[in-house]
């Protein structure tokens, strides 16, 4: 599979928007600019990879102006705050976007997931 992206990162604690909207994310600081919005991804945690939907950019929908990588770990539900994590960017689904509401973000939020677990599948068969 085609890396677009790799970085790395701390895992810190964000506002916890994520874990409220059903999503909890592990969030790292970034260093490097990437083009905004939602991509297929993978997260390596102490050795272990998992798939994962990767959100770059600042959170239009909250008016927040900070630039940064959110990722939703795929069947996963660990506290890794402070751990070291590596991400790899596979494909972009969409770009960045203001939703007009939080229902309409998670509406998304859940196709965007649905997409990626189509990409991931499509590459093991």
């Amino acid at each position: 599979m085609k890396t677009l992206f790799m970085f790395w990162g701390k895992v810190k604690k964000g506002k916890e928007r994520g874990k409220l909207l059903g999503f909890p994310t592990a969030n790292v600081t970034l260093h490097k600019k990437i083009s905004e919005g939602i991509y297929a991804s993978s997260v390596t945690i102490e050795e272990k990879t998992y798939f994962a939907a990767t959100f770059i950019g600042s959170a239009k929908t909250f008016n927040e102006k900070d630039y940064k990588a959110e990722s939703y770990i795929l069947n996963f539900n660990k506290n890794i705050y402070g751990k070291w994590i590596g991400i790899k960017l596979f494909k972009k689904i969409r770009d960045n976007k203001k939703f007009k509401s939080e229902k309409e973000l998670i509406i998304q939020m859940k196709q965007d997931i649905l997409d990626i677990k189509k990409f991931f599948n499509k590459k093991s068969t």
